[in-house]
């Protein structure tokens, strides 16, 4: 009994540690530009993923035939994932970007369909479909027009279809390295990616921007919380609880970013945007109801959850 409730515990904070993602970016980028916020949040969840590792002793070598699918692992995720995500966060509000994100599952799971040839029952189908519609629903008015920010809408997608080709990728690899080890390799990657960027747009902005660490927090609670122990608690209780189990509590995210950016952020939401949300939760549940092959089970564990 104390490990089940040790295990459904860890995967609840986990989910908690990445609706509060979104809204520790919205307060991080009151002051930081984007690219700043991405960097230095790779770099450290880097650092601290790495001494995990060490300490554990799960490190391991890298095959020299799967040095490529790292690389393009990383430009997915979380180079082209991050320059969409954190962008179109600056457009959109955290619960948008949170329901926008939680379109990915069904994406990959659709990409999986296409390119892997996964057959998928009608219940996954349906699923999909009211997904898009509970999209539709949330995003444009009654009289046709887009109730959001179009070029925050559109960076959101670049993340979302970025994150669908890290699937991808992804499923190539989860077979031969640990989940954590990938995570860190890829942060790594995308560390030192972001590394000219940074250097050339935002380096004389940081320096320039007066230090004050109540600004800073969000920064190391994006590194320290959504990047490292969300994900390692994830890990953890999917190893006791399976996968599939624990990829459905990935479907509150949305409700506790909306309830989370409720109370601090003062965000509001419209009876058309509670519909379109539950529509869009409803259908991931339902495209998530079948038994996918393991290694695609396992890069649907990571995608989008990486951020």
């Amino acid at each position: 009994m104390k490990k089940i409730l040790e295990t459904y515990g860890a995967v609840i904070l986990a989910m908690i540690f990445w609706s509060f993602s979104f809204i520790w970016f919205k307060i991080a980028n009151e002051t930081f530009r984007p690219i700043t916020i991405v960097f230095i949040r790779l770099v450290l969840s880097a650092a601290l993923l790495s001494l995990f590792l060490f300490f554990t002793k799960s490190f391991v070598k890298i095959k020299k035939e799967d040095r490529k699918l790292f690389i393009i692992l990383a430009l997915f995720e979380p180079f082209f994932y991050f320059l969409g995500e954190s962008f179109g966060l600056t457009y959109v509000s955290a619960t948008i970007g949170s329901v926008l994100i939680s379109t990915i599952p069904v994406i990959a799971t659709l990409g999986a369909w296409i390119i892997f040839k996964e057959r998928l029952k009608v219940i996954n189908y349906a699923g999909i479909i009211l997904s898009f519609l509970g999209v539709l629903v949330f995003i444009i008015n009654m009289d046709g027009s887009l109730s959001f920010n179009i070029r925050g809408l559109l960076l959101m997608i670049l993340a979302v279809f970025s994150a669908v080709g890290y699937n991808l990728t992804l499923s190539r690899l989860v077979g031969s390295y640990g989940p954590v080890f990938i995570v860190n390799v890829q942060n790594v990657i995308g560390a030192i990616l972001f590394l000219p960027i940074f250097l050339i747009s935002d380096l004389n902005h940081l320096i320039n921007t007066p230090f004050n660490l109540n600004h800073f927090v969000p920064i190391l609670e994006l590194a320290l919380f959504a990047s490292c122990g969300a994900f390692i608690l994830f890990a953890w209780s999917v190893k006791y609880m399976g996968i599939t189990k624990a990829n459905i509590f990935s479907n509150c995210i949305p409700i506790f970013t909306a309830l989370f950016s409720f109370i601090l952020l003062d965000e509001k939401l419209s009876l058309q945007n509670l519909i379109g949300m539950a529509i869009v939760i409803a259908g991931l549940f339902m495209s998530q109801m079948n038994g996918h092959e393991k290694k695609i089970d396992d890069a649907l564990t990571l995608t989008g959850k990486t951020a």
